[in-house]
């Protein structure tokens, strides 16, 4: 009868060890998932914070004061600017719409 009480002992010790190890481990998996979850947050915040950056960037008056200031560059006048028109059909210039012809 002691050989299969002390078989029951060491079960019953295995099976407390093997519990304390999956606890263990479900709280070790539980923190990554927590860091990993901080993390997400911070990556959301951050790529808000872009794309706001981004919106802010590029709107038309802050490109365009910008190029007066550092590039120095000037809107044209009225008189120099040409504008050009495509008719329906053509959507690029006859020279390139139209095929090479082969040479006789």
């Amino acid at each position: 009868m002691s050989r299969l009480s002390a078989f029951f002992a060491l079960l019953l010790v295995l099976s407390g060890l093997s519990l304390v190890s999956s606890q263990y481990r479900a709280r070790q998996l539980f923190i990554d998932l927590d860091r990993a979850q901080v993390a997400a947050r911070k990556l959301d915040v951050e790529w808000r914070t872009l794309q706001i950056d981004q919106t802010n960037y590029s709107k038309h008056s802050l490109i365009e004061s910008a190029a007066e200031r550092d590039l120095k560059m000037l809107r044209p006048s009225q008189r120099r600017i040409q504008y050009i028109t495509l008719s329906d059909r053509a959507s690029a210039p006859r020279d390139l719409a139209a095929p090479a012809k082969a040479a006789p």
